[in-house]
């Protein structure tokens, strides 16, 4: 049985028959909901999408459920919301696509459900309000970005809270009472934004019976307590977790008090007339000092004291529907620190929960409007409706397209708001990894410009500058993003990284233990650190750091291969072979550790071996003389025939001489082993006696030492065949 109210008022006045059937309108607002939102079916991952889903360990982690629900290693306490792509991670992997389908589809739900509330407040307009809402543009930032999950997913339990509820006090059956509460600690495990739920149920008994009485108090303590212990645990998180050490706001409490009333008309302006929507609004300084800074808030308290003057007449739904406005906006308006703060006091989806008030006012007055000119102008109503939800559709499926991807969000953000520090980082960052290092450093600089204060962009900055070998100036952004984030983990391991590349190993390996104690986890640390150990002379300590850092990210080729390195200097050949061998499985494109695996081969009398490794070196570095002169020396000396290749070897060792061996008495020797394997013994007498030459002017007495022995050998018309398996080619300096 539909309410008095949904017959004469759910619209407009005089419906047409077909739009009074409820799954009739249903299907109409999903489909026009997907359509507006178009653009997003083709849109990809942009900012904190990685962090929050692409990139989270725990996402991809088989015992991650466990970790979001039961564990603080998450930045925020959101485990229904974790769960929701915990799950879907399983099903799309790294397709977009599935993600923002259901972010569209949680959110024309929540219109829906959001219809059958406001009809059941006997609010008019409801069908229009919920069409407004699914097709309004403020909501594209909650539904276009994958990471505000966190909205759609919390409004749609939000909603079902509501309506269950409101049959709970319609009906007297306690299911929908336990109902109603479950959704809303869902709702609260999906994000904490609407803890103040409990007290919108009082307003409630108050709009309906004009008053509230002893059980309406008593019915909302449940809904209190859940409200109340889970946002202690979303405050800890938040200032232990998200911003840590971090200043977000440094202004009083006055200067706060009066941005919230700035707030609260910006995001009416923005919910009545939404044009010039962005991602990052510029972030606004306030003077506390100055009266005038407090005449929004005082605006707005003479608002409310009006409205409840006349809270027996029309103030009474100005007074329910802009204090549920206000009231859902209360933990974005400044009093508690939200990481995002730093760069803008405002964002669109702060307020996807609170814009269902001004909305069902909105709609409610323009229905009772359009009621009074109906019955003059029959199709007044359903045309201005009409012509209402393209515009706002047509507005919605514009600003969905900024959200396309990284790319174009940031730069439309920097072309819109000169003032951003932050999109001018994050293009700089987009800009980086697409191998345009020269124009992200510029936009790192440009975002120092704007904000100095910046440690993220002290740190990328400093990294662009260390891989220019700029590492003086790189170190004094590191020391800067310290001194603003003394905890900044990447900002220490990059100084420590830095101060290894200026051959100050002892105050790098400090660097980088205090970043792991930051952050005992980064594997990229604890590698940098084994690799400081390393050149330091402390191997088995060294060992153990690269060890760690295998059980944090067994497929980091790169570790495998260090700690073959120290393994290979404490002589466990063995064990070294075996790093080494799973590094070049884990990337065949490691160069130097396939030419570093042939020489231990070639040590351990494995020469067939080590002329596979030598050959897959040089095919991926040509031109470099130190493998061509490995593999050269092995078909020219090994013990084995059937490895031995003499032309070969000469051709390999003449490639190393041509390419800078010519003045290297290591290579030279290399060349002369070949031409006596090759039976030339004229050149190699020749080029081995030049080889002593240098190596005597070089004072390079082990070279000496081979050297001569070898002339022995050419002389007597003998090739030199190295039996010792001691050694592999005499080490040249490496190009």
């Amino acid at each position: 049985m539909k309410s008095k109210i949904e017959r004469t008022h759910g619209s407009f006045v005089c419906p047409p028959a077909w739009w009074n059937r409820g799954w009739l309108f249903g299907l109409l607002l999903v489909g026009t909901t997907l359509f507006a939102y178009q653009p997003v079916w083709h849109a990809g991952f942009i900012w904190d999408d990685d962090a929050f889903l692409t990139k989270n360990p725990l996402i991809k982690a088989a015992d991650g459920l466990y970790r979001f629900w039961c564990t603080t290693e998450a930045p925020d306490y959101f485990p229904m919301t974790s769960t929701t792509l915990w799950l879907e991670w399983r099903l799309w992997g790294e397709n977009p696509l599935g993600y923002h389908l259901v972010n569209v589809l949680l959110h024309a739900a929540s219109a829906l459900v959001l219809w059958r509330v406001l009809v059941r407040l006997n609010v008019p307009g409801a069908r229009l309000a919920a069409a407004i809402f699914a097709l309004h543009p403020v909501n594209v930032e909650s539904v276009a970005w994958i990471t505000e999950r966190k909205n759609t997913l919390t409004m749609f339990f939000f909603a079902w809270t509501l309506l269950w509820y409101l049959r709970f006090e319609d009906t007297g059956r306690r299911r929908w009472y336990w109902l109603g509460a479950g959704a809303f600690a869902l709702a609260l495990l999906s994000k904490t934004a609407v803890a103040a739920l409990p007290v919108v149920l009082l307003a409630i008994a108050w709009w309906r019976r004009g008053r509230i009485e002893r059980p309406d108090v008593w019915r909302s303590i449940p809904f209190f307590t859940i409200a109340g212990l889970l946002g202690l645990i979303t405050v800890w998180f938040q200032y232990h977790r998200a911003i840590g050490s971090e200043i977000v706001r440094a202004d009083s409490f006055w200067e706060r008090l009066a941005a919230a009333g700035w707030a609260v008309w910006f995001y009416l302006y923005k919910a009545l007339w939404p044009v010039n929507l962005l991602f990052v609004y510029p972030r606004w300084r306030i003077d506390g000092g100055k009266v005038l800074s407090y005449l929004p808030g005082l605006l707005l308290v003479i608002v409310f004291a009006a409205c409840w003057l006349y809270r027996r007449g029309w103030g009474k739904s100005l007074l329910f529907g802009l204090g549920y406005f206000v009231l859902m906006l209360l933990p974005v308006l400044g009093f508690l620190d939200i990481y995002f703060m730093r760069f803008s006091l405002v964002a669109d989806h702060w307020q996807y929960f609170a814009i269902i008030g001004p909305i069902a006012l909105a709609t409610a007055g323009l229905t009772t409007a359009w009621g009074y000119w109906g019955r003059r102008t029959r199709f007044l109503g359903p045309v201005l409706c009409g012509t209402l939800l393209v515009v706002l559709g047509t507005l919605t499926c514009q600003h969905s397209k900024v959200f396309n991807d990284s790319l174009t969000l940031w730069r439309t953000t920097a072309a819109r708001n000169p003032s951003s520090g932050l999109a001018e980082y994050n293009l700089g960052c987009v800009l980086l990894p697409a191998g345009r290092p020269d124009e992200a450093m510029a936009h790192f600089q440009k975002a120092l410009q704007i904000q100095p204060d910046f440690a993220d962009a002290h740190n990328n900055l400093g990294n662009l500058l260390l891989q220019k070998g700029q590492a003086e100036e790189a170190i004094s952004h590191f020391q800067k993003a310290l001194e603003l984030r003394p905890l900044f983990a990447d900002a220490r391991s990059n100084l420590g990284a830095a101060l290894l590349q200026k051959e100050q190993t002892e105050a790098a390996i400090a660097q980088f233990q205090m970043a792991l104690e930051i952050d005992p986890n980064d594997a990229l640390t604890r590698y940098n650190l084994g690799s400081a150990l390393l050149k330091s002379g402390r191997v088995d300590e060294a060992i153990a750091q690269f060890q760690s850092v295998l059980e944090l990210r067994p497929e980091f080729a790169e570790a495998c291969s260090k700690l073959g390195s120290a393994l290979l200097q404490k002589g466990r050949e063995d064990e070294a072979i075996a790093q080494f061998r799973q590094a070049v499985q884990l990337n065949p494109n490691l160069a130097k550790v396939q030419s570093d695996l042939g020489t231990v081969l070639l040590r351990k009398g494995r020469g067939d071996e080590a002329v596979a490794h030598y050959q897959a070196a040089i095919a991926l570095q040509p031109a470099n003389a130190f493998f061509l002169n490995n593999l050269a020396w092995v078909l020219a000396t090994c013990p084995n025939a059937e490895v031995r290749n003499g032309p070969r070897a000469v051709e390999l060792a003449q490639q190393a001489e041509r390419l800078g061996g010519a003045g290297n008495p290591a290579i030279l020797g290399t060349l002369a082993a070949a031409y006596a394997e090759a039976g030339r013994f004229p050149d190699a007498l020749r080029t081995a006696q030049h080889a002593l030459e240098l190596a005597t002017a070089q004072t390079n007495f082990a070279q000496v030492d081979i050297l001569k022995a070898n002339i022995v050998l050419y002389q007597a018309g003998s090739p030199f065949h190295d039996t010792s398996r001691t050694n592999a080619a005499p080490e040249p300096n490496r190009p």
